[in-house]
């Protein structure tokens, strides 16, 4: 049975069975303690903290997933995949224990012909928590699983909450037996790759008041309404239904491997045994490669791009741990573009917006490859620059440092740095690799326990959100009244804010807008009577309640205060023109570059927009004039711009884009400008007819990373303000030139050909100076420790002049005597060193790159070179002579 039809058929059942079936969300996700959505139940998180009313009782779900934790052992176990689907049905204050374990039973034993997945019962095991005598209780009376095959388990096991105070309680796990031919027998708590977890029934049922770890936890006392959160792992089943040994083996994921195999001349699965865990190098491998082209293919599908850090880090991460993986087995050539095809092809099947987008993903996927190949050039480069250091100084083992430096500052991975070295005949620290490896993870743990702890502080919003959702009138008024319900000020509730104090104000109802969607919040004051309070921010830290951060002008305010919130009207003017603006450029940008050139990411405020976009190239300056033309169009045509609210179906069937990176709910707003000429999803705010823009110029074009261009423009006065500052420097210019302004480029042009002819002149008379000075080096040679040693600083000497002088003054020296010659100089801004050494002088053991080193160490810098030649520098200009010294002194020693 194939992985989209198991899909298809658990939405089926419980569709049957009266749950609303809900579309996966996005794999990012506006929950700031994650990021990527890792549970089924992360878009119902709201339901079962009790922070919103659930639209419906039961809910059915294939939620899209990713795990980085364990993203190191993907390959090696069975159970191991950084992205995976996970099948749940939840139940909000419905059903509970005995109807979810009634479901799993019917859809797991139904026979394949009637609608079921049709798995053996004799072969089905159940895990309980270890005091929940109804789920045992349950599984004998309502499945033919007898008692020796219902196990208790503790909290490690069989209990269940979010990592923080909020809705928990014990769980239910069903495991498949998949026969000793994968070891031992003894159910779950023996052997969990032959017993293999594909489904988890968590029963919420307590309030926990305190969490500190996974089995340390207090529990409050009992919720309000019992719920149900059940999570099974789509590949997990698919890998049993289709006979295979693991999740790499399925029909979603294989072709990519058998792809990657063939690519590489490997034979998969030749020189394994029969679990993942006892896996040659090779399928390892190739099952990395398979794991993370999928996981890239659906992060850069829900919008992730590339980078250093958050989750642009761990895309960047997984796409050159597949391009490592093929160049380990072998294939040395650009990969991606053979295998994220075959990917897009299978996930496709349930994914249908991956094959619409591709040309995007492509883009950014291969030019991040591109990158990668270019960063392990460089990489070995800057390699091959330490390796030869530890050998010139003695040593076999390159630092862990260095290591690190490789690994965390250029993505030069660490298994490339041990093999490269070891061709070498070199060692690598790997304990101290290791060791600054871990206190980077500490730092990320300790980050995300920040984040966690941030999370935690909205406790104070989720009160004032139980006293009722925020009637917001962005889009229809700037002016509202209302009541002021709570005050907040360091993170805690009070009564009352007084003059010059800074807090945060939650009203009953308003018309500012709150940051979202790439859209700054309105700026403006909320007005008592008797006070008057500047708006500095306007946020929405938990789902439905909006937040005013103020600076107290007059007061003091209290709670309960009627209140009037008066957004600046040409405040709101000016960022309805930015936000209309960002999507007529937008627009323009895909008519003039293609549908391939989709919007990733945009930030607008009052006059300026910019907009990031999938591209692996930088733009013309023809190319951009055309777009800024476009965009002027649209503007010129007085565009009606329209809003419209409805489900998402009906938006992707209208051919609405969506945002990358944004959540969406079940109603979602459609904004359109000029019909089908612009139409996307947008929480924002807008102008009504596109001429309301008014001067629209574009000011930048970037790269922000691979496969990622920036464009950046002005809109209204902003854009008339830039273009006034233009004309007058262009007028400023004509009359310094005395040329009009139409001839400025020829004429500039032609004075920059000038200076640099001048230049080149110049530099040739200081060059004739410096060398003509060389005849006369040979006059204060000296004799040191058996050594002719001339030591001079040049004032103006260049490093090519002074290695010309060296050799020259080398060569006038002769080959009878040994002999030295060290030359400072002023380099271009830095101080230099220069050192030349003839055969007789080598033969003493005289070496032109040991002495470089001291005088650099003198000078606050480094160096090196041959035995003949070597040159160093530093940052300190005032001890050219003392670097001198220290050369003289080496000679003498």
């Amino acid at each position: 049975m194939e992985t989209a039809e198991i899909r298809r058929r658990w939405l089926t059942f419980f569709e049957a069975k009266g749950h609303t079936v809900v579309p996966s969300a996005p794999l990012i996700h506006e929950d700031p303690t994650l990021l990527f959505v890792n549970a089924g139940m992360v878009p119902f998180k709201p339901y079962f903290s009790g922070q919103e009313t659930a639209p419906y009782d039961r809910a059915t779900s294939v939620q899209k997933c990713v795990r980085t934790g364990d993203i190191d052992e993907v390959g090696k176990t069975s159970r191991h995949g950084t992205f995976f689907q996970m099948n749940g049905n939840f139940s909000f204050g419905d059903y509970f224990k005995r109807e979810a374990i009634t479901f799993a039973w019917q859809l797991l034993t139904t026979s394949q012909p009637e609608g079921g997945y049709g798995l053996d019962p004799e072969r089905l095991w159940a895990t309980v928590y270890e005091d929940d005598d109804e789920a045992e209780q349950l599984w004998l009376e309502i499945t033919s699983i007898p008692a020796g095959r219902i196990v208790r388990r503790g909290k490690a096991d069989n209990y269940w909450h979010m990592g923080v105070p909020g809705p928990g309680g014990p769980c239910s796990e069903i495991f498949y037996d998949r026969g000793e031919e994968y070891g031992v027998d003894g159910g779950p708590a023996v052997d969990e790759d032959r017993f293999m977890e594909i489904w988890n029934l968590v029963f919420m049922q307590y309030e926990l008041s305190a969490v500190r770890s996974k089995t340390d936890f207090d529990v409050a006392g009992p919720l309000p309404a019992q719920s149900v959160d059940t999570g099974m792992g789509l590949e997990r089943m698919a890998s049993i239904l289709q006979g295979v040994d693991n999740m790499y083996e399925i029909d979603e994921v294989y072709p990519v491997l058998e792809k990657a195999a063939e690519m590489t001349g490997r034979d998969y699965g030749t020189q394994s045994g029969q679990t993942a865990g006892d896996s040659h190098p090779d399928d390892v491998h190739l099952r990395v490669v398979a794991d993370h082209v999928r996981s890239s293919l659906m992060l850069i599908g829900d919008g992730v791009t590339p980078g250093n850090e958050g989750r642009g880090y761990v895309l960047r991460r997984m796409l050159r741990r597949a391009v490592r993986a093929m160049r380990l087995l072998g294939y040395d050539e650009p990969a991606l573009p053979h295998l994220m095809p075959v990917s897009m092809e299978r996930m496709s099947a349930s994914y249908p917006e991956l094959r619409t987008g591709f040309d995007r993903i492509a883009q950014i996927a291969y030019a991040e490859e591109q990158a990668f190949r270019r960063t392990l050039v460089s990489g070995t480069t800057i390699l091959d620059t330490a390796v030869s250091k530890t050998k010139q100084a003695g040593g076999d083992t390159l630092a862990g440092a260095q290591a690190f430096a490789l690994h965390d500052t250029y993505g030069f991975p660490i298994d490339l740095t041990l093999e490269m070295a070891a061709e070498h005949g070199l060692k690598v620290d790997r304990d101290g690799f290791v060791r600054l490896m871990d206190e980077q993870r500490q730092r990320a743990k300790a980050d995300a326990r920040a984040k966690k702890g941030g999370h935690a502080n909205t406790e104070v919003w989720k009160d004032l959100r139980s006293l009722g959702a925020t009637d917001w009138r962005a889009y229809e008024e700037l002016t509202t009244t209302g009541s002021i319900v709570g005050l907040v000020r360091d993170g805690a509730r009070v009564e009352e804010l007084e003059p010059g104090q800074t807090g945060e104000v939650v009203l009953d109802r308003t018309s500012f807008y709150a940051e979202s969607g790439g859209q700054v919040a309105d700026g403006g004051v909320i007005v008592v009577d008797g006070a008057r309070l500047v708006v500095r921010d306007v946020q929405r830290p938990v789902k439905g309640l909006v937040v005013h951060s103020v600076e107290v002008a007059d007061g003091p305010v209290r709670v309960g205060d009627e209140a009037s919130a008066e957004v600046d009207p040409q405040w709101r003017i000016d960022a309805c023109q930015a936000h209309s603006g960002t999507h007529v450029v937008h627009a323009a940008l895909r008519q003039v570059l293609g549908p391939s050139a989709l919007q990733s990411g945009s930030y607008n405020k009052p006059g300026y927009l910019r907009l990031d976009f999938a591209w692996n190239q930088g733009l013309s300056a023809d190319t951009r004039a055309e777009i800024e033309h476009v965009a002027n169009l649209a503007v010129r045509d007085d565009l009606p711009v329209a809003a419209d609210w409805m489900t998402l179906p009906e938006a992707r069937d209208r051919g609405a884009l969506a945002l990358f990176g944004e959540t969406y709910g079940e109603q979602v707003r459609v904004v359109e400008i000029g019909g089908e000429w612009s139409r996307e999803l947008c929480g924002g705010t807008h102008v009504r007819h596109s001429s309301q823009i008014g001067a629209l110029t574009l000011t930048g074009e970037s790269s922000v990373g691979s496969g990622v261009r920036r464009l950046e423009a002005f809109v209204g006065m902003n854009a008339l303000a830039h273009l006034a500052t233009e004309r007058a420097l262009v007028a400023e210019l004509s009359s310094i030139i005395k040329a009009p302004a139409a001839d400025l480029p020829e004429r500039v042009g032609e004075l920059v050909a000038r200076l640099r002819e001048v230049e080149k002149e110049l530099d040739k008379v200081r060059r004739e100076q410096v060398v003509a000075s060389a005849g006369s080096l040979t006059d204060a040679a000296r004799e040191v420790a058996g050594v002719t040693f001339v030591g001079r600083h040049i004032a103006g000497g260049a490093p090519d002049d002074l290695r010309q002088m060296v050799t020259d003054t080398r060569a006038r020296l002769g080959e009878e005597r040994p002999s030295v010659v060290a030359l400072t100089g002023d380099g271009p801004g830095k101080p230099v060193i220069v050192v030349a050494t003839n055969e007789a002088a080598r033969a003493k053991g005289v070496k032109a790159g040991a002495l470089v080193r001291v005088a650099a160490q003198v000078l606050g810098g480094g160096g090196g070179g041959k035995d003949d030649l070597a040159q160093g520098g530093g940052q300190d200009a005032a001890k050219v002579e003392d670097a001198l010294s220290a050369v003289e002194r080496e000679l003498g020693a």
